[in-house]
């Protein structure tokens, strides 16, 4: 009786234990699928959070480099208002310069073509050396103060010029053949200037020498004495003797009472 008694409780209880264990694995699977899926999420949730974090940090950088260039643009705003402002100073300043010209330029004119008359009479009063050269140059310059494509500053330069080498004529020594005037007749001669201490001549055969008087404003014979002297000045002009001291007639003018 109790074997068959135990053999039939036996059976259920097999069947509850048999029970038990699987709604436990079943429990288990669902806790570990539960927990991949928690896991997952939080695998998702972290790539979302460095993601947002690394965005985060690039436009943390690029509002530091905005703020880098605002302050450069800043300063450069700064430097281009003290330019502007300068430049204005300078514009103003260039006006007033330009306002000045114009009253320059009217006066120039004038004062240009005085110079050149005044050049042109003391020409005609000074020793009568390269006359058609230097007649040559007044009359350039007076074509030039005529010309409407030709600058004012070149103008004046051109008429500075001109004294100028009016104005070495009296530190050069010079040669240079030329016919002039002797007691009516025209003569072809060698003058040569000494600066404008004497201007004087010889004939091409060497026999006779002159002097240019300032008083008489005429050509004149000089004595004997002078030829050898008047030739070595020719061949010293003409770089065919060595510069040396030189003997040449010199006429002292009466001051004017």
């Amino acid at each position: 009786m109790n074997r068959v008694w135990m053999k039939r409780l036996s059976a259920p209880l097999l069947f509850a234990l048999g029970a038990a264990g699987t709604a436990s694995a079943a429990t288990l699977n669902d806790i570990y699928r539960a927990a991949d899926q928690i896991n997952g999420q939080a695998k998702q949730s972290q790539a979302r959070i460095d993601t947002l974090t690394e965005e985060t940090r690039n436009l943390l950088n690029d509002y530091k480099t905005v703020l880098k260039q605002i302050e450069g643009l800043r300063v450069y705003n700064r430097q281009l208002e003290r330019q502007i402002a300068n430049q204005e100073t300078e514009k103003s300043a260039i006006s007033n310069s330009i306002e000045q010209v114009t009253i320059i330029e009217r006066q120039i004119g004038p004062l240009m073509t005085r110079m050149v008359d005044g050049l042109e009479q003391f020409v005609s009063l000074d020793l009568p050396f390269l006359q058609k050269e230097r007649n040559d140059r007044i009359q350039m310059l007076r074509e030039t103060m005529d010309r409407a494509d030709v600058a004012v500053s070149e103008k004046l330069s051109q008429v500075l010029r001109a004294y100028q080498i009016e104005n070495e004529y009296g530190r050069t020594l010079e040669s240079y053949g030329d016919t002039i005037t002797i007691d009516g007749v025209e003569r072809k001669v060698e003058v040569l200037k000494v600066g404008r201490v004497a201007l004087v001549y010889q004939t091409p055969d060497g026999e006779e020498s002159g002097r240019f008087n300032a008083a008489t404003r005429a050509w004149e014979p000089l004595d004997d004495e002078f030829k050898t002297p008047v030739r070595n000045g020719i061949r010293m002009a003409n770089k065919q003797l060595t510069i040396d001291l030189l003997e040449v007639p010199v006429q002292i003018m009466e001051a004017a009472q």
